[in-house]
């Protein structure tokens, strides 16, 4: 429901976005998007309209409706739990002296990579949202701030990933 405050998008769209929008925090299949939407609008938290279209299939069209704005809000005023690591790299790096550590590092250097990848995603983002502006200038005047706040989360999580695998790796490789 967050993403459609952005306004009215499809289910394609959505999913399309999830990569640029929530990704670095939330993880969905395009398949789980479809199932929650269908979930929300049965729920009446989501409105669908059909759109026609020629040489295509039909698209649904979905926005929020009161009620999920209502739950949006009820949602952000509830404490949440407690977040946790669950990573099973940790566990072989946990393990890595009664196991295969060329594996390990292997494993270390895919994940150093993915974070690499992302954190240059993230950065390109983080430039197309401030559009030239500073970031201070930006958090000011924009519409909405979560979005950007979260982006900063995810590439920081994304660096600390970095950090730790070349520790990590530098360890072992003494090792």
């Amino acid at each position: 429901m967050a993403t459609l405050l952005e306004g009215e998008a499809s289910g394609y769209d959505l999913a399309k976005g999830f990569d640029a929008s929530v990704a670095n925090f939330w993880a969905a299949t395009p398949q789980q998007l479809y199932r929650e939407l269908d979930r929300m609008e049965a729920d009446g938290l989501v409105r669908a309209r059909v759109v026609e279209q020629e040489r295509r299939p039909n698209k649904r069209l979905f926005s929020l409706t009161e009620t999920g704005r209502a739950e949006l809000r009820a949602f952000t005023a509830r404490l949440p739990r407690p977040g946790a690591i669950r990573d099973e790299l940790l566990v072989q790096v946990q393990a890595v002296d009664a196991g295969d550590a060329a594996a390990v590092c292997a494993a270390l250097e895919e994940r150093r990579a993915v974070a690499q990848a992302k954190v240059a995603r993230y950065e390109r983002l983080r430039a197309r949202l401030l559009d030239g502006r500073f970031e201070e200038e930006y958090l000011a005047a924009a519409e909405r701030v979560g979005p950007y706040l979260t982006l900063m989360r995810g590439l920081s999580f994304e660096r600390e990933n970095l950090r730790w695998c070349e520790q990590t790796l530098a360890v072992l490789a003494r090792r």
